[in-house]
């Protein structure tokens, strides 16, 4: 049995009310987890810590993310183990995704950091300097899918550009985030410049959100949440960063490889038990290779390794759209049903016949199901991709017209030829109900830190 506690100042606390953390491989309680209600220690502490953190060189801060990296990657199989634990994951996408993502988060952010350049602006009279100051405490809410590697993806930058964080994990998935706090206090980060909170979103993510205190939000999770956090955030005048989420087509056009086509959009579909923002749980193929293509998706979905979802409850959401695809007269091509084991298991399950506005192809399932859908032509194809409320990520396949038909979807995100090929640089984020704002590289870089301007006029 594990015991996850909270860090605040440096130090493992905890309260006295705690809750279960359930795996859902075999339904075991894993873990204990503290139900906190109040963010008011912790932002006292970060208040204490700020002067000293935001007042070293971004090249020492530089050096911190590093030394957290170094951590982590030399105890990256035992943040595979915890995070496979903790989501059910097979261990081998814990590794390859989740715990080397995390490393990278990190090492990205300090390498960046060491290669910003001042900025200034020059007039004929004067010169404009560019400052980035940091915001102060921001408070960081991170999703169960990917529980670390979206965590470290807020707390790099955040570091970086000088803030103090007081970050909430998953109430789903602390383990790692636990872990991540061990490591940093084991190598010496001050205490109170990463403070991490557990309990309930309505709880203590709400403590966090609303405390005048806590100068920024950066949220990533389901839109319903999404709404909750900016109606609050907002009236305070809070930087408000929301990544959320997608309904997202994979489309094969009629000149795609399907060499290549096939494992990429398959993979787009179900890695992670399709529990990723980004996967493309519609795949609209057109109508000239849909038997070709179906045939070598359907034989290579034998082979394909997933774990289970989440929890029970989150079964029993997908499973309800199963159901209703059934309803809507989808015809189930494959899986659709229950494995005959303990734990929150689905078989990855693949639907046909469906129009392409119907409830189970338009609304997020968040789960290893996805909708197959023909078209005649590339503008069919465009309307049918647009036609959600969402616009987060999607992926084209294509030897001639991907990057043109690319151009022409409703996201934040369109991967050609590929899907999850990430460079940390470019901006990360959606439109429509998929979110507000953008991460990654300078977009990071700007979220984190106020811009001010100096302007110096000349003798």
């Amino acid at each position: 049995m594990i015991v996850v506690e909270n860090l605040v100042g440096g130090k493992f606390v905890t309260t006295d009310e705690a809750f279960d953390d359930i795996s859902p491989l075999d339904n075991s309680i894993i873990a204990k987890i503290p139900r906190t209600k109040s963010a008011d220690d912790a932002v006292f502490a970060a208040k204490h810590a700020f002067g000293e953190w935001s007042q070293l060189t971004i090249e020492q801060r530089c050096d911190w993310l590093d030394k957290i990296a170094d951590t982590l990657e030399s105890n990256i199989d035992e943040v595979a183990r915890l995070e496979s634990l903790d989501t059910g994951k097979p261990f081998d996408v814990a590794l390859n995704v989740d715990a080397s993502r995390s490393v990278n988060n990190f090492r990205f952010f300090a390498e960046y950091g060491r290669s910003l350049k001042s900025e200034k602006f020059e007039m004929s009279d004067a010169t404009n300097y560019v400052m980035r100051k940091p915001i102060g405490i921001v408070g960081l809410i991170s999703p169960w899918n990917l529980p670390l590697y979206l965590l470290s993806w807020k707390i790099a930058p955040a570091l970086l550009m000088g803030n103090v964080v007081i970050a909430k994990p998953s109430e789903i998935t602390p383990l790692t985030a636990h872990f991540l706090g061990r490591l940093c206090t084991e190598i010496g980060l001050p205490g109170g410049v990463l403070n991490i909170l557990n309990g309930y979103g309505p709880e203590i993510g709400q403590a966090i959100v609303e405390h005048p205190e806590i100068k920024a939000i950066s949220f990533t999770g389901g839109t319903s949440t999404g709404k909750i956090v900016a109606a609050t955030a907002a009236p305070m005048f809070k930087k408000l960063s929301l990544e959320l989420g997608g309904k997202n087509a994979s489309l094969v056009l009629d000149d795609a490889d399907l060499d290549v086509a096939v494992p990429g959009v398959l993979r787009a579909s179900f890695l992670n038990s399709g529990q990723i923002c980004l996967c493309g749980s519609r795949v609209l193929v057109h109508s000239s290779i849909y038997d070709e293509f179906m045939s070598m998706y359907l034989e290579a979905l034998k082979d394909f390794e997933i774990g289970p979802v989440i929890n029970m409850q989150h079964r029993e959401k997908v499973l309800s759209y199963i159901e209703l695809a059934k309803q809507e007269g989808g015809e189930i091509l494959a899986g659709g049903n229950v494995p005959s084991k303990e734990g929150a298991w689905i078989e990855p399950t693949v639907i046909a016949g469906l129009s392409h506005e119907s409830r189970t192809a338009t609304e997020e399932i968040f789960g290893p199901v996805v909708t197959i859908h023909k078209f005649e032509t590339d503008e069919e194809a465009i309307e049918i991709a647009n036609c959600t409320q969402y616009g987060l990520a999607g992926s084209v396949w294509s030897k001639e017209r991907g990057r043109t038909v690319a151009e022409k979807i409703e996201s934040g995100m369109v991967w050609v030829n590929t899907w999850l090929h990430r460079d940390l640089r470019v901006p990360f984020g959606g439109v429509k109900d998929s979110g507000v704002g953008r991460e990654g590289g300078m977009w990071s870089i700007g979220f984190f830190s106020e811009a001010v301007n100096i302007c110096v006029m000349e003798d």
